[in-house]
């Protein structure tokens, strides 16, 4: 896989609101911001890195990347930020991970882009099971065609929020990952306790 076919999208736009509205990219995990812990893992699996922040902007850029605020102002959720991404990705194909996971697989996007040219999709996505063997869909850890920008818009001009619905539009593939813990997200501040766990 060449990197440098790649561009990246760190999502910190969220509103947290089961953390007390912090922002959560910002929220310290071992003397570290959450974001810093992604880029970390993201950089080496991509060329170029971006962030997606509404606030903070400031605290975002000291981490010398373009940070981009969504362009939709309705709080589209995860998709206002793909849109950003997708309207200043300058590669091929874009690969977009949350800034509240920050130990999703170092391989991540290798294996996404794997799934999406062994099957001609547009966009891949990383799905896990849970302990009942039942699937879970990971759709905010995805990679897509660059070229998808003026279907996104549209979508989201129809008062679309779904990720899902809107792969669903899309040629997709899902790609299975077996270890559903490297996608654990922070949500709470138990959470938090329980992800320092998994760092190393």
């Amino acid at each position: 896989m060449v990197t440098v076919l790649i561009d990246g999208l760190i999502l910190c736009g969220g509103q947290a609101q089961r953390m007390g509205g912090q922002d959560k990219g910002l929220i310290q995990l071992k003397q570290r911001a959450l974001y810093e812990h992604c880029i970390e893992r993201l950089a080496p699996q991509v060329g170029a890195l971006m962030l997606n922040a509404n606030r903070n902007q400031d605290r975002y850029a000291l981490s010398k990347l373009p940070v981009y605020a969504d362009t939709h102002l309705d709080f589209s959720g995860p998709l206002a930020g793909f849109h950003v991404g997708l309207s200043h990705c300058k590669a091929p194909y874009l690969a977009i991970v949350p800034c509240d996971s920050p130990v999703f697989p170092l391989d991540l996007v290798e294996r996404l882009m794997i799934g999406l040219q062994a099957n001609h999709a547009d966009v891949s996505y990383a799905v896990t099971k849970n302990a009942q063997d039942q699937r879970q869909n990971q759709s905010v850890f995805c990679l897509m065609k660059n070229s998808l920008k003026d279907h996104l818009s549209h979508f989201l001009d129809q008062g679309e929020r779904k990720i899902d619905r809107w792969f669903h539009q899309l040629k997709y593939v899902e790609v299975l990952f077996p270890d559903a813990s490297a996608f654990t997200n922070i949500n709470t501040p138990e959470d938090l306790l329980k992800i320092e766990s998994l760092l190393p």
